[in-house]
Parts: C-alpha cells; sequence; structure tokens
C-alpha cells in the first residue's frame, strides 16, 4: 500500500505538478511572473535550492569547534588561582620554558640564541 501510493506520486503527481508550474522560457520571463504564480514555483525553487546547498556542502570550509572558554580545563579546578612555585636551584637547565595552559603536558626546551 505504501509503496504504491509513492509510485503514483512520482509517476503521476510529480509530472502532472511539473506540467502545470509556469516555467518562462527566458530569464526575462521571471519578472513578468505574478505572485500567485511566483507561489506556486516555491516548492520547486525550495527543493533545487535544498539539492544545491546538499551538493556543495562538503566543499564549504569547516568551522572550528572551540572546546572550552576555559584553558585549564582539569587541573585544580576548586582554586580560583592556580600557582606554583619553584626554586629556580631545583631545575637542571637554565633554558627551560614549562608550559602553563596545561593542554601540551610537555617541557620544551628554549632554543640558544
Amino acid at each position: 500500500m505504501v509503496l504504491e501510493t509513492i509510485a503514483k506520486i512520482i509517476k503521476v503527481q510529480l509530472p502532472a505538478y511539473l506540467k502545470r508550474l509556469p516555467l518562462p522560457e527566458t530569464i526575462g520571463g521571471f519578472a513578468r511572473l505574478t505572485v500567485s504564480e511566483w507561489l506556486r514555483l516555491l516548492p520547486l525553487l525550495g527543493i533545487l535550492a535544498l539539492l544545491g546547498y546538499l551538493t556543495i556542502r562538503p566543499f564549504l570550509p569547516k568551522k572550528k569547534k572551540q572546546r572550552d572558554s576555559l584553558i585549564n580545563l582539569k587541573i585544580q579546578k576548586e582554586n580560583p588561582k592556580v600557582v606554583n612555585e619553584i626554586d629556580i636551584e631545583d631545575l637542571n637547565s637554565a633554558n627551560v620554558c614549562y608550559c602553563r595552559c596545561w593542554r601540551s603536558k610537555t617541557v620544551r626546551k628554549k632554543k640558544k640564541e
């Protein structure tokens, strides 16, 4: 029953709808269409716009998702401000930078200039 209904829509009603559409033969003919003719064209134009968008969507640039506006996502979240003190004598090298964002989890050695 459902497939018969779909087949009837595709084979009978859709061609009849397309035949009744007021499609002008030239581009300038669109300017002469009345409001009621534009309203009859609206469903077809909407479907064509949707199909066009779905076709070009894979080629559009992707938006980068921002994980969180906070930099520190998990370390000492109960503290309003995280401060760690280190004695300079405890460091093995003077040319070391410590990352404060906690995301990289690495210590980078500073290049000598």
